[in-house]
């Protein structure tokens, strides 16, 4: 890829386009991710009503009720222990889910991308610091480690992008640290520093674009974790604080009524499974795509 880049990179991801064109699940994960986004972005216009309005006389209502606080006056979805519309709340609980992975895996990119590269560029000291601190993470069961860090800071959104943050950059340095120890050596990084590159502008300019095609495939791979992180810490109680809708604290609400509403907790996790299965289609995709020896 280093040599693909540096000698006609407009060529290797044009390449890397057509190739992901031809791959029909990536493709339709990609149309689903692109509409989530759209729904999360344009939740306000499209949801028939306030996600956090009650209306206790319409409480647990079925698909498809009637409603006089929707603007299409029916429950699509039916409506929660409170009254409020199902469909209002996964609108808006889509703004949540897909900002905590996005926002968390930028988070993660630029602290892992950043100590990975010090560490893969330096080596020595540097590199032995860096990679013991993110082996002590690693022993760390991921779960265990978001509750502890959301029982220290409280639970809040913002404390969500902190603990994904905290464990996540870990993965990505340890990714980047081992493409830099291979571009390191490449002759077009040697003449760089011959010429009197300064460290910064060899590591920006020359080797960290060769490393985007797999830092690009692990933040898509990342986020629909950082979605399953946040809800289950948002079902435990410990993520997204209720009333703010959150596809999570959904389904741990409409835990009580599995028997009598199974559609409550239906729709929310319909809507979990199929982001994160999207994601990953579009993931595996970018995988085969970007990587050039398994080009068909």
């Amino acid at each position: 890829m280093a040599q693909g880049f540096d000698s006609g990179g407009a060529s290797f991801w044009a390449d890397a386009w057509r190739r992901l064109k031809k791959n029909k699940p990536a493709m339709f994960g990609l149309a689903v991710v692109i509409i989530f986004s759209a729904v999360a972005v344009t939740a306000p216009l499209l949801s028939p009503a306030d996600p956090l309005k009650t209306d206790l006389s319409n409480r647990l209502k079925p698909p498809g009720s009637p409603s006089e606080i929707c603007s299409n006056g029916v429950y699509i979805l039916g409506s929660d222990e409170f009254g409020r519309d199902i469909l209002s709340r996964i609108l808006y609980g889509a703004r949540v889910s897909l900002s905590v992975g996005i926002i968390s895996q930028l988070f993660v990119t630029v602290i892992g991308v950043t100590m990975g590269a010090l560490a893969g560029y330096y080596g020595g000291k540097v590199d032995m610091i860096i990679m013991r601190i993110a082996d002590i993470l690693f022993a760390f069961p991921d779960l265990l480690f978001y509750i502890g860090v959301m029982f220290a800071l409280g639970p809040s959104i913002y404390n969500v992008f902190i603990a994904l943050a905290l464990i996540g950059w870990a993965g990505m340095a340890r990714l980047v640290r081992s493409q830099v120890l291979y571009l390191r050596e490449m002759e077009y990084v040697e003449a760089a520093r011959a010429q009197g590159l300064t460290d910064a502008r060899i590591i920006l300019r020359h080797i960290l674009p060769n490393c985007m095609g797999p830092i690009i495939v692990s933040v898509t791979m990342g986020i629909p974790g950082a979605i399953l992180a946040e809800a289950t810490l948002s079902f435990l109680g410990l993520g997204v604080q209720p009333p703010r809708p959150s596809w999570g604290n959904m389904i741990y609400a409409a835990r009580s009524y599995m028997l009598t509403n199974p559609w409550y907790s239906v729709w929310p996790g319909v809507a979990i499974m199929i982001t994160v299965f999207s994601f990953n289609l579009l993931g595996d995709g970018l995988r085969d795509a970007l990587d050039p020896k398994l080009k068909r």
